[in-house]
C-alpha cells in the first residue's frame, strides 16, 4: 500500500524477494497544466511487473478489508499511502501490517517527516520500519536506520537517500519476522512530536528569523512548496540557502555576485545560490544580478500566500 516515489524502491525490493499479491494505492488525480489524470508512481511499477492494482477512494469501507483477505497475504506493507487504515485492514492479514516511516520515531510522526526535520534544522534523521496500529504512526518500532542531514541538503534530495534506505531496511524487517528474530519496541509516546502536511504558506520566507532557520526552510520547501518572498513587487523563487556572515535590516540584500545573492536575517545572514523571477528561467546568483534581477540595496519581504491545505508531496 503505497502511492508516491517514495515508495517505489520498496515495492521493487518486495518484487525481487517476495511474492506480492496485490497494490493497493490512491486513485489517479489530475496533475500538470492539462489537468491529465495521472497515475501514482506506484500504479506505473505494479502494472509493468504484472501485479494487480486497486485504487479504492478510501481504505474504512468494509469491502477493502475484505480485498485484501482475500489475497491470502500474510503481510502487509504501507509505504506513503497517505491513508489512516482501520482496524479492518490492519487485521486482514495473519501478520499484520508494516510502515517504513521517514523519521526516527516517536519524532516526527505524522505526514511530513522528512520535510519537517530540514526545516527544523536537525542534524540527523532516518528511516524506521513499525508495526501499525490504528494510530497515527504510534505503534512498536521493529528496527530503524539512522543518517545525517547535509548542511545544504533539500528535503527533496533526503527524500531521494531515504527511500532506497527504507526499502533495505523493509527487506531486513521482513526476513527477522519470518525468522522469528526481531522484538518490536514500544515507542517513547512522551517524546513524540508531529509532522504536519505541508501547506503553501509554508514557502514564505521571513528574513526576521534568524540565519539558520531562514536557511533551513528554503531548504525544507525545496521542492515543494518551494522558497518564495517578494523582491520589487514580484514573487521569487528562492534555492540553495546556507547561514553566513552578515548585518542589516532583515531581507535587505547586502551583496549579490557568484558568492550568491546575501540576504540581511533577524541573527546574521543568508546567502542564495539561485533565484527564479515569475515565467522566467531559475538563474544561479551572479547571472540574477547581472540581468538586474538584484541589486544591493534592495529588500526581500514576505509574501502573502493562499493557506489551503495541499496534498503530501
Amino acid at each position: 500500500m503505497g502511492s508516491p516515489d517514495f515508495a517505489v524502491p520498496s515495492l521493487e525490493a518486495l518484487l525481487a524477494r517476495h511474492d506480492v499479491a496485490l497494490v493497493v494505492t490512491q486513485p489517479d488525480k489530475p496533475a500538470g497544466r492539462g489537468a491529465q489524470l495521472t497515475p501514482p508512481a506506484i500504479k506505473v511499477v505494479a502494472e509493468r511487473a504484472g501485479v494487480p492494482v486497486y485504487q479504492p477512494k478510501s481504505a474504512r469501507p468494509p469491502e477493502v478489508a475484505e480485498a485484501l483477505r482475500a489475497t491470502g497475504a500474510e503481510l502487509g506493507v504501507v509505504v506513503a499511502y497517505g491513508k489512516i487504515l482501520p482496524r479492518g485492514v490492519l487485521d486482514a492479514f495473519p501478520r499484520g501490517c508494516v510502515n517504513v516511516h521517514g523519521s526516527i520515531l516517536p519524532r516526527y510522526r505524522g505526514a511530513a517527516p522528512i520535510q519537517r526535520a530540514v526545516i527544523d534544522g536537525e542534524a540527523e534523521t532516518g528511516v524506521a520500519i513499525m508495526q501499525l496500529d490504528e494510530g497515527m504512526d504510534t505503534g512498536p518500532v521493529l528496527l530503524e536506520r539512522r543518517t545525517p542531514i547535509g548542511p545544504r541538503e533539500t528535503s527533496g534530495e533526503l527524500f531521494a537517500r531515504l527511500a532506497p534506505m527504507g526499502a533495505e531496511a523493509l527487506i531486513e524487517a521482513i526476513d527477522g519476522l519470518a525468522a522469528g528474530t526481531l522484538v518490536a519496541r514500544p515507542q517513547d509516546h512522551a517524546r513524540a512530536t508531529h509532522a504536519a502536511m505541508l501547506r503553501k504558506a509554508d514557502g514564505a520566507i521571513d528574513f526576521a528569523q534568524p540565519a539558520a532557520q531562514v536557511a533551513a526552510r528554503v531548504r525544507g520547501v525545496d521542492p515543494w512548496p518551494g522558497a518564495v518572498a517578494v523582491l520589487r513587487g514580484q514573487a521569487v523563487k528562492l534555492f540553495g540557502a546556507i547561514a553566513t556572515d552578515g548585518a542589516g535590516a532583515p531581507g535587505q540584500v547586502l551583496a549579490a555576485g557568484a558568492d550568491g545573492v546575501i540576504v540581511a536575517c533577524g541573527d546574521g545572514a543568508v546567502a542564495i545560490s539561485e533565484l527564479q523571477a515569475p515565467g522566467r528561467k531559475r538563474l544561479n546568483a551572479a547571472q540574477f544580478a547581472q540581468g538586474r534581477g538584484v541589486a544591493v540595496g534592495d529588500v526581500f519581504t514576505r509574501a502573502e500566500i493562499d493557506d489551503k491545505p495541499a496534498r503530501k508531496p
